[in-house]
Protein backbone atom coordinates (compact mmCIF):
# COMPACT_ATOMS: atom_id res chain seq x y z
CA UNK A 1 0.00 0.00 0.00
CA UNK A 2 2.90 2.53 0.69
CA UNK A 3 4.52 1.53 -2.29
CA UNK A 4 1.20 2.72 -3.79
CA UNK A 5 0.97 6.22 -2.43
CA UNK A 6 4.51 6.95 -2.85
CA UNK A 7 3.93 6.38 -6.59
CA UNK A 8 0.82 8.62 -6.55
CA UNK A 9 2.86 11.02 -4.66
CA UNK A 10 5.99 10.87 -7.12
CA UNK A 11 2.97 11.22 -10.09
CA UNK A 12 1.59 14.49 -8.95
CA UNK A 13 5.02 15.87 -8.32
CA UNK A 14 6.40 14.99 -12.05
CA UNK A 15 3.00 16.66 -13.32
CA UNK A 16 2.65 19.65 -10.93
CA UNK A 17 6.28 20.29 -12.83
CA UNK A 18 5.84 19.52 -16.16
CA UNK A 19 2.25 21.82 -15.61
CA UNK A 20 4.51 24.81 -14.32
CA UNK A 21 7.30 24.71 -16.61
CA UNK A 22 7.34 27.54 -19.34
CA UNK A 23 9.06 26.38 -22.80
CA UNK A 24 11.01 29.37 -24.69
CA UNK A 25 11.99 29.01 -28.13
CA UNK A 26 14.19 31.00 -30.34
CA UNK A 27 12.92 30.56 -33.69
CA UNK A 28 13.38 33.14 -36.60
CA UNK A 29 13.97 35.77 -34.44
CA UNK A 30 10.99 35.43 -31.90
CA UNK A 31 11.34 34.46 -28.68
CA UNK A 32 8.33 31.92 -27.57
CA UNK A 33 6.96 31.58 -24.90
CA UNK A 34 4.68 28.25 -24.66
CA UNK A 35 4.13 29.40 -28.51
CA UNK A 36 3.62 33.18 -27.84
CA UNK A 37 5.88 35.89 -29.43
CA UNK A 38 7.14 37.82 -25.71
CA UNK A 39 10.45 39.74 -27.33
CA UNK A 40 11.94 39.65 -31.11
CA UNK A 41 16.20 38.14 -30.99
CA UNK A 42 18.81 39.29 -33.21
CA UNK A 43 22.17 37.12 -33.46
CA UNK A 44 24.43 39.90 -34.19
CA UNK A 45 27.21 37.18 -34.15
CA UNK A 46 28.46 34.49 -32.06
CA UNK A 47 29.44 35.78 -28.61
CA UNK A 48 26.65 38.72 -29.30
CA UNK A 49 22.48 39.00 -29.26
CA UNK A 50 20.25 41.64 -28.57
CA UNK A 51 16.34 41.54 -27.16
CA UNK A 52 13.75 44.20 -28.18
CA UNK A 53 10.41 44.66 -27.23
CA UNK A 54 7.13 43.58 -29.24
CA UNK A 55 5.19 46.97 -28.37
CA UNK A 56 7.93 49.73 -29.56
CA UNK A 57 10.77 47.40 -30.67
CA UNK A 58 13.33 49.19 -28.01
CA UNK A 59 16.26 46.97 -27.70
CA UNK A 60 16.12 46.41 -23.84
CA UNK A 61 18.89 43.51 -23.40
CA UNK A 62 22.13 43.22 -24.96
CA UNK A 63 24.00 40.18 -24.26
CA UNK A 64 28.06 39.42 -24.56
CA UNK A 65 30.19 37.18 -24.12
CA UNK A 66 34.04 38.71 -23.71
CA UNK A 67 36.82 36.05 -23.44
CA UNK A 68 38.83 39.10 -22.09
CA UNK A 69 41.33 38.96 -24.92
CA UNK A 70 42.60 35.71 -23.89
CA UNK A 71 40.75 33.66 -26.68
CA UNK A 72 42.89 30.03 -25.90
CA UNK A 73 42.77 30.74 -21.98
CA UNK A 74 38.86 30.54 -20.58
CA UNK A 75 39.23 30.55 -17.38
CA UNK A 76 39.12 34.35 -17.42
CA UNK A 77 35.52 34.53 -19.65
CA UNK A 78 32.57 36.66 -18.41
CA UNK A 79 29.42 37.18 -20.07
CA UNK A 80 27.99 40.87 -19.54
CA UNK A 81 24.33 41.04 -19.40
CA UNK A 82 23.09 45.30 -20.49
CA UNK A 83 19.65 46.21 -19.35
CA UNK A 84 19.65 48.85 -22.05
CA UNK A 85 16.08 50.85 -20.90
CA UNK A 86 17.41 50.35 -16.98
CA UNK A 87 20.81 51.63 -17.83
CA UNK A 88 22.16 48.33 -15.83
CA UNK A 89 25.08 45.83 -16.49
CA UNK A 90 25.75 42.40 -15.03
CA UNK A 91 29.13 40.86 -14.98
CA UNK A 92 29.47 37.11 -14.43
CA UNK A 93 31.65 33.89 -14.76
CA UNK A 94 28.80 31.92 -14.28
CA UNK A 95 28.13 30.50 -17.21
CA UNK A 96 26.07 27.32 -15.52
CA UNK A 97 22.61 29.70 -16.25
CA UNK A 98 23.24 29.89 -19.48
CA UNK A 99 25.75 27.24 -20.68
CA UNK A 100 25.22 25.19 -24.20
CA UNK A 101 28.24 25.11 -26.10
CA UNK A 102 28.03 25.20 -29.67
CA UNK A 103 24.66 26.54 -29.74
CA UNK A 104 24.18 30.03 -28.64
CA UNK A 105 20.63 29.91 -29.83
CA UNK A 106 19.75 27.31 -27.29
CA UNK A 107 22.14 29.24 -24.48
CA UNK A 108 19.99 32.43 -25.50
CA UNK A 109 16.98 30.06 -24.43
CA UNK A 110 18.17 29.08 -21.12
CA UNK A 111 19.63 33.00 -20.28
CA UNK A 112 15.56 33.99 -20.81
CA UNK A 113 13.76 31.38 -18.74
CA UNK A 114 16.00 32.18 -16.19
CA UNK A 115 15.39 35.96 -16.18
CA UNK A 116 11.81 34.58 -16.60
CA UNK A 117 12.56 32.41 -13.15
CA UNK A 118 14.06 35.51 -11.24
CA UNK A 119 11.15 37.60 -13.01
CA UNK A 120 13.30 40.29 -14.80
CA UNK A 121 10.99 39.55 -17.51
CA UNK A 122 7.46 38.93 -17.53
CA UNK A 123 4.98 36.75 -19.55
CA UNK A 124 4.72 39.73 -21.65
CA UNK A 125 8.58 40.48 -22.39
CA UNK A 126 8.63 43.79 -20.17
CA UNK A 127 11.77 44.36 -17.83
CA UNK A 128 10.45 44.71 -13.86
CA UNK A 129 12.98 47.38 -12.68
CA UNK A 130 12.82 46.68 -9.34
CA UNK A 131 13.74 42.78 -10.37
CA UNK A 132 16.52 43.79 -12.74
CA UNK A 133 18.68 45.54 -9.35
CA UNK A 134 17.67 42.57 -7.55
CA UNK A 135 19.00 40.85 -9.98
CA UNK A 136 22.04 42.90 -10.20
CA UNK A 137 23.00 42.58 -6.65
CA UNK A 138 22.24 38.38 -6.47
CA UNK A 139 24.76 37.81 -9.89
CA UNK A 140 26.81 40.83 -10.78
CA UNK A 141 30.47 40.64 -10.50
CA UNK A 142 31.76 43.60 -11.36
CA UNK A 143 34.53 41.79 -13.06
CA UNK A 144 35.49 44.98 -15.65
CA UNK A 145 36.14 47.46 -12.41
CA UNK A 146 39.03 44.58 -10.53
CA UNK A 147 40.15 43.84 -14.25
CA UNK A 148 44.07 45.80 -14.90
CA UNK A 149 44.52 46.99 -18.11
Amino acid sequence: MTLKKLLIVFLLFVSFNLYFSQEVVIKNDKVLLDGKQILKAEKINVAQYSFFTMKDDDEILMYRYMDNETPMYQDDDYFILNFLTEKTKVESKDFTKIANFMNSRKGMEKLVKWLLKERVINNEGELNPDRVQVFKEKYDENITERTFR
